[in-house]
């Protein structure tokens, strides 16, 4: 997508093509947001733009520069790659950054380093990276892309530009669901809310071929939560990661089975839940949590996908969620 393409994001965008039209262009930035929230969207239309021959606001998709970058063959865009998936080593920053930087471009005004889950840079890579950071080519200009900017140094933060991806308006969604994707309202409403203002999560939800299966095991869950033991129920949502969808993603939708049954609690109306055909499950186990209940609930599933994101054991994880799930039922 180019910048005109991009659904929400107006605030970055209008950012960029004012550093473009000022000749302001930072050469350090940081963008942050959750994983599917138009990072790398964002980043692939200011390269091409950047690097675009024709040097306006917006690529022209004509000339030589726009049609590598098209293919992933322009050769002054650098995406860094990483072999282990839970770490970006100093090895690999000195051999694809420090050491290939000195190097002028070859075609092009700009020489950009594009890292990818900069929060996964250990601390030896990221002060290999802040020396380039603090003193770099004229030509040069380096994007980090992160989920979690609390795992960069600070002394990185203080030599970028941040820019922090914020939610897409759900009517953006919305439109973008029914229109673009041609869902019916009732589930597009469903992957809208399910999303919280993150586009890709919901074009993710929204075209799973598995999408009414996703639902029926989560809900599955739910229902005989009070029967399972707890191996049950690890064993079943171990059993989920066939689907696309990741952990955190089921929980999400956990969450918002308990997000209904605290809006039945609330104003005891059924025509605002998104679980709509499960109502009279919701409305039976409204009836069995406290409102104190609820929010311990939904703070263990926050604090579960913290862990995940942090690599605790996956079995140890979901035990501690379960069992405050099953606690306050």
């Amino acid at each position: 997508m180019d910048f005109a393409d991009i659904i929400g994001h107006e605030d970055i965008i209008k950012h960029f093509k004012s550093s473009i039209e000022q000749g302001k262009i930072s050469q350090s930035y940081i963008i942050n947001g959750e994983a599917g929230s138009g990072k790398k969207t964002l980043t692939r239309a200011l390269v091409k733009t950047l690097q675009c021959e024709a040097g306006g606001t917006e690529p022209c998709n004509a000339c030589k520069s726009c049609k590598q970058t098209m293919t992933g063959n322009q050769p002054d865009i650098i995406w860094v790659t990483h072999d282990k998936p839970n770490v970006i080593s100093v090895e690999e920053v000195r051999e694809q950054v420090n050491k290939d930087i000195g190097i002028k471009p070859y075609s092009s005004r700009y020489k950009i380093y594009v890292i990818d889950q900069a929060q996964l840079l250990n601390t030896q890579a990221q002060n290999a990276l802040l020396k380039t950071i603090e003193e770099p080519p004229e030509y040069a200009i380096l994007i980090l892309l992160t989920d979690n900017i609390d795992k960069l140094l600070p002394t990185i933060v203080s030599r970028c530009i941040v820019l922090n991806v914020k939610p897409v308006r759900e009517r953006d969604i919305l439109d973008y669901l029914t229109n673009e994707l041609g869902l019916d309202k009732t589930r597009a409403d469903f992957c809208m809310d399910f999303a919280q203002g993150n586009l890709g999560k919901a074009i993710r939800l929204a075209t799973s071929e598995e999408y009414n299966q996703i639902k029926e095991d989560v809900v599955d869950i739910l229902k005989k939560m009070d029967t399972m033991s707890v191996d049950d129920i690890i064993y079943a949502i171990q059993n989920m990661n066939h689907h696309k969808l990741k952990i955190s993603d089921y929980i999400d939708m956990m969450i918002m089975w308990y997000r209904d049954i605290l809006m039945l609690k609330v104003t005891g109306n059924p025509g605002r839940l998104m679980f709509k055909e499960y109502y009279s499950e919701i409305r039976a186990q409204s009836s069995h949590i406290s409102y104190e209940g609820i929010e311990k609930v939904t703070k263990a599933m926050d604090k579960a996908k913290v862990r995940l994101e942090a690599n605790v054991n996956f079995d140890i994880a979901m035990e501690l969620m379960l069992l405050t799930m099953k606690e306050n039922r």
